[in-house]
């Protein structure tokens, strides 16, 4: 009997490390995405880079959904899918990719670390959790630090500029994409939600795309086009697929919050790729926003009101 509760603990801690790795390799890639999308912009509109990503990643994913034959979502679903669309694949590409026209890339991977904690919000308002009052308190100073950061690079109290609120508006929308992403998770399947999301939403980012190529045509370096690349296939697909894949291993609790690294990883990208200068303010303020999410998301999982979401893998 002992041999076999060993067996089954070392079963389970192979695969919480599995879970762990593939969530690490899902934020991985979206933590290029920031300072990629800085990049292509010197030779793209925004809205190109926002509409014809989605694009290119929505024929990869037609592809693999006809291969592996999966089953067509209901009505019902699609109508939740396109909740997920309009949060993930439309709103938070256009919004950051207009945001990082004027916004360092640094400085939005602070803003955007309000993510985690914005998400498990999202959930928590859509499942009916009744966490504890700390939770909303952990939430509440991260929104503030988000802000007070924002508003001290924008040069003082009540001069956020755009960008912010560009910034602010991607992390909504993209806490509510996740949020109902993972819920559809369990119904769908895990990589199966994102792409049934992009090819429900390919004929608008084609038109947008088309549109937006004939009024603006794309004047990219090679450079500028390896980074459009690199968003299309890796942050808007294939980043997906490992990050769904880590949550439906699981634990959830636990992958979920390798997300609080993203930030971080953003901000290093920012500085090596892009040589921006990491100033102090940006140090402190990252600092303070990945610390309230943690402590936001930690609360959460540990109240009395846990939820456990296993998406199918």
């Amino acid at each position: 009997m002992t041999g076999h509760s060993s067996a089954t603990a070392h079963a389970s801690t192979v695969l919480s490390r599995a879970g762990v790795g593939w969530g690490l390799l899902g934020v991985a890639a979206f933590s290029f995405t920031l300072p990629f999308t800085r990049i292509a912009i010197g030779g793209m509109s925004p809205l190109f880079i926002g509409s014809a990503r989605a694009v290119v990643a929505a024929a990869l994913a037609g592809v693999a959904l006809l291969l592996t034959r999966q089953p067509r979502p209901t009505a019902r679903q699609w109508l939740r899918l396109a909740v997920v669309a309009g949060g993930v694949v439309a709103g938070f590409p256009l919004l950051t990719s207009f945001a990082l026209t004027t916004a360092p890339a640094s400085h939005a991977a602070v803003v955007v670390g309000l993510l985690p904690a914005a998400t498990a919000v999202a959930v928590v308002l859509r499942t009916g959790e009744r966490p504890p009052r700390s939770f909303w308190v952990f939430a509440a100073l991260g929104a503030v630090a988000a802000i007070g950061f924002a508003t001290m690079q924008s040069g003082g109290l009540g001069s956020l500029h755009g960008a912010d609120l560009l910034l602010f508006g991607a992390v909504l929308a993209a806490a509510v994409g996740y949020a109902e992403g993972g819920l559809l998770a369990r119904e769908l399947g895990s990589w199966q939600t994102i792409a049934w999301a992009l090819v429900l939403s390919a004929p608008l980012m084609a038109v947008l795309a088309a549109s937006t190529a004939a009024v603006q045509p794309p004047h990219a370096t090679p450079e500028e086009w390896l980074a459009f690349g690199y968003l299309s296939v890796v942050s808007m697909f294939l980043g997906f697929i490992a990050w769904y894949r880590g949550l439906a291993i699981g634990p959830m609790a636990q992958v979920s919050q390798i997300q609080l690294v993203q930030p971080v990883m953003g901000i290093a990208w920012a500085a090596l790729l892009l040589h921006e200068t990491i100033g102090l303010p940006t140090v402190l303020g990252g600092l303070a926003v990945i610390a309230c999410a943690a402590l936001a998301v930690r609360t959460r999982l540990g109240g009395s009101a846990r939820r456990t979401l296993r998406p199918r893998a």
